[in-house]
């Protein structure tokens, strides 16, 4: 029975030491739209989600492969995952139009519609996301009765891309101009990029917000830094 115990430790040891060494929040993450986009400069990029039941089990697929709006400038890491970034890699600043890199929780599902998704934030006149680096609501979604109509934001509920969306839990830092309002949003017909934010198209959205329910982790890795981060993501397709 101990040697039975000895032999099952020494197989799942190194999918635990791999586990605690990926960056947070993919370590411990259960679910995860992986967005891998050809080289930085990217403005679409191959998706695709993943499960597993555990941090040791490996990912696997959840989805086929298909295509996400990146920016118009395709990717920046973002402030809190710079020590990744090669030389000549830019890191992500507040009006870049680039969509951050690394790795980021999927938060609440957010719309015009009503809705019944636990959590689920309607944009109702007035929610507002501060990107204005003297506020400090910077990065926050809020409303205009709290923060008035001087500070500049994201009027989300005139947003068209924002009728279907998922929030983005974006790690910035306001000294920094490090980036603000981070979303999964509609991809709608006709667009060419983005600014800043990830988009999908609406099914695509819809089926998003099913699966990060029980919470998911959203990583944005160009594919030439994949290697990077060995044994912590799945295999790009």
């Amino acid at each position: 029975m101990r040697a039975a115990a000895i032999i099952l430790l020494l197989l799942v040891a190194p999918s635990m030491a791999l586990a605690q060494g990926c960056p947070a929040p993919l370590a411990s993450a259960h679910r995860l739209l992986m967005v891998v986009p050809t080289t930085r400069h990217s403005t679409t990029a191959s998706a695709q989600r993943f499960s597993r039941a555990s941090p040791r089990a490996p990912w696997r697929p959840a989805s086929g492969p298909f295509t996400a709006l990146l920016g118009y400038r395709g990717v920046a890491w973002a402030h809190a995952y710079r020590r990744f970034a090669a030389k000549g890699e830019p890191i992500k600043v507040d009006g870049d139009l680039r969509v951050p890199a690394g790795f980021f929780r999927v938060g609440r599902s957010f719309g015009f519609a009503p809705s019944r998704r636990a959590g689920y934030l309607r944009l109702v006149p007035g929610v507002t996301c501060v990107d204005d680096t003297r506020s400090p609501a910077y990065n926050t979604i809020t409303t205009r009765a709290r923060v008035g109509w001087r500070v500049h934001g994201e009027n989300m509920w005139r947003v068209k891309q924002y009728g279907r969306g998922l929030l983005v839990d974006y790690p910035t830092n306001r000294a920094a101009r490090a980036g603000s309002c981070i979303f999964i949003h509609l991809w709608l017909k006709g667009a060419k990029g983005t600014h800043g934010c990830v988009a999908l198209p609406p099914k695509r959205v819809t089926v998003m917000q099913n699966f990060a329910q029980g919470g998911a982790v959203l990583a944005v890795v160009p594919k030439q830094a994949l290697s990077r981060f060995k044994g912590c993501l799945p295999a790009a397709r």
